[in-house]
């Protein structure tokens, strides 16, 4: 089985995704982590050097890749990925998707210290940070909602949202 992991951009997919291999004893994959390792360049790297339609190309051939592979595995996506082209449907029809939610201010409060490291608010000022959250999420939630599962996050341990998952699988 694969178990996908999506949400918003510091929903908790990797942390959550790493204690959650532990636990069932299978294999973790991070995409974008897949994604940096196989074009040999960092998520931000490519998103300045080759823009965002190149890197949402490779992004949905590497998300079939894993999808396709014969052993099961947990994948956290990038927060954007089940928003393009087919790949929600994809995901739909090839895992176990959990939406990993997480408020606004929650999100706020786990990215202002970092946003230099995250391409799409690096250029946003922390004046203006909460609002861009506010509508981005607004605009992906529709995606994220067609999960099989919601998993809501905000003030809770990564084990204890690790036990929800699991209690749903």
């Amino acid at each position: 089985m694969k178990i996908v992991l999506l949400g918003y951009m510091a929903s908790g997919k990797s942390a959550v995704g790493k204690q959650l291999s532990e636990k069932l004893n299978i294999k973790f994959i991070d995409l974008d982590f897949y994604i940096e390792t196989y074009e040999e360049a960092s998520i931000t790297s490519i998103f300045k050097t080759k823009g965002e339609i190149y890197f949402r190309k490779i992004e949905a051939k590497y998300l079939e890749q894993l999808l396709n592979l014969p052993e099961d595995c947990i994948i956290s996506l990038g927060g954007g990925t089940p928003c393009y082209g087919t790949n929600i449907d994809f995901i739909k029809k090839k895992s176990k998707s959990f939406y990993l939610n997480a408020s606004i201010s929650t999100i706020f409060n786990r990215i202002k210290g970092e946003t230099s490291q995250r391409p799409l608010v690096a250029t946003i000022g922390e004046e203006n940070l909460m609002e861009y959250i506010g509508k981005h999420l607004f605009e992906r939630t529709h995606f994220y909602s067609e999960a099989d599962e919601i998993v809501t996050v905000n003030d809770k341990s990564i084990a204890t949202v690790v036990e929800e998952i699991s209690a749903l699988l």
